[in-house]
């Protein structure tokens, strides 16, 4: 069950005064806006996204600039503190220049939605939200992470289910009792999982080698998942 990353957002609480969730999970992401009437579109990380319908509360942060974006320049020196940017007007283009010329409104800070329908419409998720109700206000959202807390995630179906979150820092050792790691990420395959784990201090990379170990995650070579331990154990050697 995929989902990202825990957000370092420690203590902070958000404009209408609720807290952030110390267990805040990323699970999708805003891709668009969704009809006219204020819906939003998200492209979900996991193909069974569940933990978007098992809350109506979705944190949000603003989107993370992509590598190489140019950043708005800063007032010229000698403008007033806090007056806005201004951008030179062409010769006669003035009184004719559009709003949707306009840079895009975008979100700026954190913020809770309400959530009031969401469903699947083929590989994306399409929901409308408390509050919102034109288009303009959903392209705000455009790019913007979407977190659920943890503790909202349901339960997996079985023993043998995990959230990779879960996995992320479990120590890995082999039937040996041969320390072989710790789960740093997983890879998604397609056919099945992959732990990415980090080398123990013991043991040095070959040269030329990535000082990592990746061991598919599946029961041909698991043979114990133990949350509580915080350990994996693997059938699976150090010269593998």
């Amino acid at each position: 069950m995929t989902e990202r990353a825990v957000a370092s957002t420690q203590g902070l609480v958000l404009a209408d005064g609720t807290p952030w969730p110390e267990d805040a999970i990323e699970v999708a992401r805003v891709i668009d806006a969704w009809g006219v009437k204020g819906g939003i579109k998200l492209h979900p990380f996991s193909s069974d996204p569940q933990a978007l319908f098992c809350t109506k509360k979705w944190f949000v942060q603003p989107a993370v600039p992509q590598a190489g974006a140019v950043r708005k320049p800063t007032a010229p020196a000698g403008a007033a503190t806090g007056a806005a940017t201004a951008i030179p007007a062409r010769k006669n283009t003035a009184s004719t220049a559009s709003a949707d010329n306009r840079a895009p409104v975008r979100l700026s800070q954190p913020a809770l939605l309400r959530v009031k329908s969401a469903k699947e419409q083929g590989d994306v998720i399409v929901a409308t939200i408390d509050g919102l109700d034109d288009r303009n206000g959903a392209e705000a959202l455009k790019g913007a992470r979407v977190f659920v807390s943890r503790s909202a995630f349901p339960t997996p179906d079985s023993d043998d289910e995990f959230y990779w979150i879960d996995l992320i820092g479990l120590n890995v050792v082999n039937r040996e009792g041969q320390s072989l790691g710790t789960v740093v990420d997983l890879l998604d395959t397609g056919p099945h999982c992959v732990l990415r784990c980090s080398l123990p201090p013991t043991e040095t990379a070959k040269p030329g080698d990535a000082a990592e170990r990746l061991i598919p995650f599946v029961s041909a070579y698991i043979d114990r998942v133990s949350l509580a331990e915080r350990l994996i154990v693997a059938d699976w050697g150090l010269d593998y």
